[in-house]
């Protein structure tokens, strides 16, 4: 067969079926592709599922982080994969000019492993990420207390200039105690959990004016919103500020669903006397 009609069957059929069968001519010899190239193909996919949840400021109009999802279900065979790819897409976003910090998350159990901590630090120095651009989201705290050995791992890991956020916040004393003594730099309030009980608003005051930034997570109504602006939070994300998206959609994120809204809403006030902005 001549390579024109070649090219005229892969036409024809990328017409028809636009992923499955041009992923399969990609892997045909004429294509001249490599075994680098073809498995750079084959990742280019993954990288383009739905994982970062993005997090705004509390008026939602500036994007200011993101969240990825993939390690909030993590099992410890799929950590050091997951939290790789979620190094990469952070150092991604800073090549291509978008300083954007990142939260991963792992579970607190973790810390007490040396060879977990280990391999935790040597990602994170191959990452050569700017200070303040990565941060370790701890979760499981209630299902673990807190060791000497999960503290020297802890230590460890902020002497490498890694924020460190407290994930799923309920306010017990074993969470305070660890907020106090490491000095987080955040935590994170689930606020559907607070829609039928007081907001603990005394406790995070205390909580802020130590320095310690406040994230409602999980907004999906606005009364969860209005729960935010009473606890004075720093940053909100959820289904009601912008659900998750892929690593390339955040380049054209600047704010969230609300902002948007309230932008619709009033953008004549932006208009001069010709109409224009």
């Amino acid at each position: 067969m001549s390579p024109k009609s070649r090219l005229y069957t892969l036409v024809k059929a990328w017409k028809n079926k636009p992923f499955q069968e041009v992923r399969d001519a990609c892997s045909e010899s004429w294509l001249s592709l490599g075994p680098e190239e073809i498995a750079e193909q084959q990742s280019w996919s993954k990288r383009q599922a739905i994982s970062h949840e993005p997090i705004f400021n509390l008026k939602g109009t500036k994007l200011t982080g993101t969240l990825y999802r993939p390690l909030l279900e993590a099992k410890d065979l799929q950590l050091l994969r997951l939290l790789m790819e979620g190094l990469d897409t952070i150092a991604f976003w800073h090549r291509s000019g978008r300083s954007i910090s990142g939260v991963l998350p792992i579970p607190f159990h973790t810390l007490s492993s040396k060879n977990h901590v280990d391999a935790f630090i040597d990602l994170i120095l191959n990452s050569r990420l700017p200070v303040g651009s990565l941060i370790l989201g701890l979760q499981h705290l209630s299902d673990t207390k807190l060791t000497p050995d999960s503290e020297e791992g802890l230590s460890r890991i902020r002497r490498l200039g890694v924020g460190i956020h407290l994930l799923d916040f309920t306010a017990t004393p074993e969470e305070v105690n660890l907020i106090e003594k490491f000095r987080l730099e955040g935590i994170h309030l689930t606020l559907p959990h607070f829609r039928n009980q007081e907001l603990p608003t005394l406790l995070i005051s205390q909580i802020q004016s130590a320095g310690t930034k406040i994230y409602a997570s999980h907004l999906t109504l606005v009364h969860d919103l209005e729960n935010a602006k009473r606890l004075q939070a720093d940053y909100c994300y959820g289904g009601l500020m912008m659900p998750p998206v892929s690593r390339h959609q955040i380049f054209h994120i600047n704010d969230s669903r609300i902002a948007k809204a309230i932008f619709s809403l009033h953008s004549h006030n932006n208009l001069n006397q010709n109409g224009d902005k």
